[in-house]
C-alpha cells in the first residue's frame, strides 16, 4: 500500500509539473558551482546535446536516483562529444559531503552542483502558489539551448528511457561545442633599407 501510495504521489508531481508548459522554451541559464567551487556554466554546453538531472544523493529521498545516474553515465560514454550530463543537487539540504559520499559509491562521473533552488525554481517554473518541483526530473536540452522534452521520476525509471534519448540525438545529432581559436598577432615584415638612389 505505502508502494502504491508513493507512485501516485509521483504521478501527481510529474502531472503538475508537465502541466505548467516545462518544454519548447529557451533553458533558463545558470553558472553553478561543484563540491570543488567549479563552476559550470550552461552556455558552455552550446552546440551539443545536454541532459540536466534534478536529483538527490540521499537514498532514502530518491531510491530511483542511483538507477538514473547509472543510465545517465551509459548514455555519456554512448554519445562521446554530442552529450553532456549535469547532475543539479539543492542546499540544504546537499552539501560536499553528501555529494562526495555519493560520487565514491556510484564512481560517476557527471558533475554535481550545487543549487540554492532559484535554478531548480526556473527550470520548474515553481511560484508560491504552484511549488511543485518534481525530483528526480531530467531535462533535454538541444543545441540550440531549448528544452525539448523532460522525464519525471517515473518517465525516467522506465526501461524506454534510454531508446528516447537516443532516438533524440540520432534525429537532429549535436556536435562539440566550438572553441574559439585563438587569434595570434600577425608577424611583421622585416624593414629592410631602401636602395638609395644614384
Amino acid at each position: 500500500m505505502k508502494t502504491l501510495a508513493s507512485l501516485l504521489l509521483a504521478v501527481g508531481l510529474a502531472t503538475v509539473a508537465s502541466g505548467q508548459g516545462l518544454i519548447n522554451r529557451r533553458a533558463p541559464s545558470f553558472s553553478l558551482p561543484d563540491s570543488t567551487f567549479t563552476q559550470f556554466d550552461i552556455l558552455d554546453y552550446r552546440g551539443k546535446w545536454l541532459l540536466i538531472e534534478f536529483m538527490q544523493t540521499n537514498a532514502g529521498s530518491c531510491p530511483t536516483c542511483r538507477e538514473l545516474t547509472k543510465k545517465l553515465e551509459a548514455l555519456k560514454v554512448k554519445h562521446g562529444a554530442k552529450l553532456a550530463v549535469l547532475a543539479i543537487l539543492t542546499t540544504p539540504p546537499e552539501t560536499q559531503q553528501t555529494a562526495g559520499a555519493y560520487v565514491n559509491e556510484t564512481k560517476t562521473t557527471i558533475p554535481m552542483l550545487f543549487d540554492s533552488s532559484m535554478v531548480a525554481m526556473a527550470y520548474f517554473k515553481a511560484t508560491p502558489q504552484r511549488p511543485a518541483i518534481d525530483i528526480p526530473h531530467i531535462f533535454a536540452v538541444n543545441p540550440q539551448g531549448t528544452i525539448i522534452r523532460d522525464w519525471s521520476q517515473v518517465l525516467a525509471a522506465n526501461p524506454a528511457f534510454s531508446g528516447e534519448v537516443d532516438q533524440m540525438i540520432s534525429s537532429a545529432p549535436g556536435t562539440p561545442a566550438e572553441v574559439p581559436a585563438k587569434s595570434t598577432p600577425a608577424k611583421s615584415e622585416p624593414k629592410t633599407k631602401a636602395s638609395k638612389s644614384k
